[in-house]
């Protein structure tokens, strides 16, 4: 029985595919030449240029202040970024900083409301001077008038040996690039 039914059902798939050479197959377009030859470039996916992301771990401070931060790469250019949550019930203040090589410094000033709501923030983006790994980006997060104590530092490489310790190598990367 199982015969008859693929006997009758190979032939109406058959058929209602259309023939091989139908025209409609063969329709071309005669505006091709007016459009540009695509281009490729080394760094596609598929959906757009690659992004690549050497971020910290996730840390969260006894107070509510949560933070992960990454070095963030896109063809040519390097930049800092922070996800963020502010359950502090205060509005706080983070400074993000992306340290570069030869002591080149980007800073931004990211406002962290006190809505306990997930939030990104970066700097600009800049022109990539060597590797990935010749960055570090460091976040910081205090009350936003200034008089109370860091509440979270978060950065890039928090895992590595080189972040033990990690209020004195901070600073003073932040203070040899200020003159740069």
């Amino acid at each position: 029985m199982g015969v008859i039914v693929c006997a009758v059902a190979l032939p109406l798939t058959v058929a209602s595919a259309g023939q091989v050479g139908d025209a409609a197959a063969h329709a071309t377009r005669h505006d091709d030449e007016k459009l540009p030859a695509p281009v490729r470039s080394p760094l596609v996916l598929g959906l757009g240029l690659a992004t690549a992301a050497r971020c910290g771990p996730e840390l969260t401070s006894p107070d509510g202040v949560e933070a992960q931060t990454c070095v963030m790469a896109q063809g040519a250019d390097t930049w800092a970024r922070t996800y963020y949550r502010n359950a502090t019930g205060a509005p706080l203040e983070g400074v993000l900083s992306l340290l570069g090589p030869h002591g080149r410094t980007v800073q931004t000033h990211c406002a962290a409301d006190a809505d306990d709501e997930p939030a990104t923030c970066e700097t600009p983006r800049e022109h990539t001077r060597g590797t990935l790994d010749a960055y570090t980006a460091v976040t910081e997060f205090a009350a936003r008038d200034g008089d109370g104590p860091l509440l979270l530092r978060s950065a890039s490489n928090s895992g590595d040996e080189s972040e033990s310790g990690s209020g004195d190598s901070s600073a003073g990367n932040s203070r040899q690039s200020s003159g740069s």
